[in-house]
């Protein structure tokens, strides 16, 4: 069975579409420590080429030079020798390249940047460097994007750079970043696939990710693994991270009440279910969805985050997502699914939420205070009205509670906005956060951002960010589904 569902993910391989960006830039004659600046005008993602030529006597060496790509114009100034992060340093985008000859010259590699810094390292005579092209790569068909009618002015600059975002992660799969990574996560799949729906609506690339992640080696409770890789050849992950194995269903839901593809939703459904019994099996003696003992949960990368609660309303909230699908298709499991989720409902109200603090507050998460609990059990449905709506409120004000940290955390609080029928509210966190990365200049959303921290990282250095990252593209989501005139 693994192999029908390779096969069929590169049945589903997405074409490539190519743009030639030639910017008008003419540096001059150029020698020894000579260096510039090349602005692409937006950020892309694909391969640089340009022209060397002697000047006025040839070159008899070779010409060395320092080509420095960036995603933002902060970057420009990063000296990378002094780099100290956590994840490898051949990460940064910075090659010295050796030229024998005069011509065209075509690098290899592909790069995610608008700027673009070349210094001459080593030359025995002046040159010239000409005929600058940007080869810009994405499965995103732009011809195609979905058009809408977006008053506001701030939420239309928000969704033009979060569609930019999108279509700079969308290539053979949808990429965490392109820069850095490269895999398929679930967790960023999960929100590419929903934005992608209401912008390229391109099907194929989450189809083919929805295999990729099928054809995946199982951990021996049958969760799938949180990432794979697939160029050249197709690997499995080797890190499972439970939350993100269960939202795999909530992303094969996804895509059948946007497809209606039954067949599919059908031929994937043991994978589906194979996620929500992984997790029921490792329920503790009091229903609580537990670790099981092995691997991780995500939710967000806050220091010190307690995780039980918020990986409990992953479950109802998957569990509910996939019962109002499978009743839809008048599924012989739906009665199976509403006894479970109605249990862990109860578990999760009479063990997990303090009643009289009316807080999801207990003993299983050391007694935090945290946004992500208040979140997930909303998003599971286990409380509601009013009354989330409060707990919501009052949890985002406190000064005690852990707040969100990621742009994928924080895509889960605008749902839970939204699914309160808490729309300014949703709206003004959307141009808050997002919108304070357009005051940053951003041509395409972040991997992380900390208001009032610009120099955050929890790789331990910032140059290694990810500047243009796949969970960061959903206010597009919000804006065209709640905030755009149809």
């Amino acid at each position: 069975m693994k192999n029908t569902y390779l096969k069929k993910a590169n049945d589903n391989m997405p074409h490539i579409y190519e743009r030639e960006i030639r910017p008008d830039v003419n540096p001059g004659i150029l020698q020894k420590d000579d260096e510039f600046v090349i602005d692409l005008g937006n950020h892309y993602v694909g391969y640089f080429s340009f022209v060397m030529n002697y000047y006025d006597i040839y070159i008899d060496a070779p010409v060395r030079l320092s080509i420095q790509f960036c995603e933002t114009k902060r970057e420009l100034e990063d000296d990378f020798s002094s780099y100290k992060g956590s994840l490898s340093s051949s990460w940064l985008a910075e090659e010295i390249v050796n030229i024998d000859f005069p011509g065209e010259y075509k690098m290899p590699r592909r790069y995610a940047a608008r700027y673009i810094k070349i210094k001459v390292v080593a030359c025995p005579r002046k040159l010239v460097l000409k005929d600058f092209c940007f080869r810009a790569v994405s499965s995103a068909d732009t011809d195609s994007l979905i058009k809408c009618d977006i008053a506001d002015e701030e939420l239309k600059a928000i969704d033009s750079v979060a569609v930019n975002t999108l279509k700079n992660c969308m290539h053979r799969i949808f990429e965490d970043g392109p820069k850095r990574d490269r895999r398929l996560w679930i967790g960023d799949l999960r929100l590419e696939a929903i934005s992608d729906y209401v912008t390229f609506n391109q099907t194929d690339i989450v189809r083919r990710c929805l295999y990729l992640f099928a054809a995946g080696n199982p951990d021996k409770n049958g969760y799938v693994p949180a990432f794979v890789y697939e160029n050249p050849d197709f690997v499995s992950g080797h890190w499972y991270l439970t939350d993100y194995s269960l939202l795999y269903g909530a992303t094969v839901c996804d895509y059948y009440n946007h497809t209606g593809d039954e067949a599919l939703f059908n031929e994937l459904y043991p994978v589906v279910s194979a996620q929500l019994e992984a997790a029921y099996s490792s329920m503790d003696d009091d229903g609580v969805v537990t670790y099981p003992g092995y691997g991780d949960i995500f939710i967000d990368w806050c220091e010190g985050l307690q995780k039980i609660t918020a990986f409990h309303g992953v479950y109802l909230y998957v569990l509910d997502i996939l019962i109002n699908t499978l009743k839809k298709l008048n599924h012989k499991d739906v009665d199976l699914h509403i006894k479970r989720y109605n249990e862990a409902k109860n578990v999760a109200l009479n063990l997990l939420f303090d009643k009289d603090k009316k807080a999801f507050v207990n003993s299983k998460d050391e007694m935090q205070y945290s946004v992500h609990s208040a979140v997930w059990m909303i998003l599971g449905g286990a409380v509601e009205g009013d009354e989330a709506i409060g707990i919501l409120s009052d949890v985002l004000d406190s000064k005690d509670s852990v707040k969100p940290f990621t742009p994928y955390m924080h895509h889960y609080v605008v749902e839970a906005m939204v699914k309160l029928g808490m729309m300014d509210e949703a709206c003004s966190y959307i141009k808050l956060y997002w919108g304070s990365m357009l005051d940053l200049g951003a041509d395409t959303f972040y991997e992380v951002h900390v208001p009032g921290d610009p120099d955050f990282s929890p790789y331990n250095d910032r140059m290694i960010n990810s500047m243009c990252h796949a969970w960061s593209c959903t206010p597009s989501y919000f804006i065209r589904n709640f905030f755009a005139k149809k």
